[in-house]
């Protein structure tokens, strides 16, 4: 998996999605993008790309679109609705904008095209160096007294909620 880091505007959510999909057939990799504010840091993007490949070799998946699989696990979310409030909406974003080659792991040289494809949609940005846990903890339901319990980082607490999904089946 591959992260572009960015500040994205977006006119029309429908045609954004769209081209998203585009590049991603045109490279043969999965394209997704996230509203920065919820991602807890790039492990927390690789644990739901991991997560969301397991259940779809399973059979055991929710959407029949790996990408929206994707947001389900890094929602920590079945319900798909209720996912997309992760992703990007219209307007100005900043935006992190996961490229999965197949099976997770493999073709960088696919991964490295789509990426110069994708530049054109935004600027480079230090997305992930600037998380925002107060959005977080909200979004994700993690609570003060639970953070107090643990010696556990906030994106350990982030990909707990996405492993718990399995269990919740």
């Amino acid at each position: 998996m591959e992260a572009l880091e960015c500040r994205l505007v977006v006119g029309d959510i429908d045609a954004f999605v769209t081209e998203l999909g585009g590049v991603g057939a045109d490279h043969g990799v999965t394209v997704q993008a996230v509203d920065a504010r919820y991602v807890a840091g790039e492990t927390h993007l690789e644990r739901a790309v991991e997560l969301a490949d397991r259940a779809r070799e399973r059979g055991e998946n929710v959407a029949r679109d790996r990408a929206v699989e994707i947001l389900l696990y890094a929602a920590g979310r079945r319900q798909i609705d209720r996912a997309l409030e992760m992703g990007v909406s219209e307007g100005e974003t900043d935006a992190v904008v996961l490229i999965a080659t197949e099976g997770g792991a493999g073709d960088e040289t696919a991964a490295a095209a789509a990426i110069e494809s994708l530049e054109s949609f935004g600027g480079r940005i230090d997305a992930l160096g600037q998380v925002d846990e107060e959005t977080l903890c909200t979004f994700f339901g993690i609570t003060d007294a639970e953070r107090a319990a643990t010696d556990a980082s906030l994106e350990e607490l982030v990909c707990e909620r996405a492993a718990l999904l399995e269990v919740e089946k």
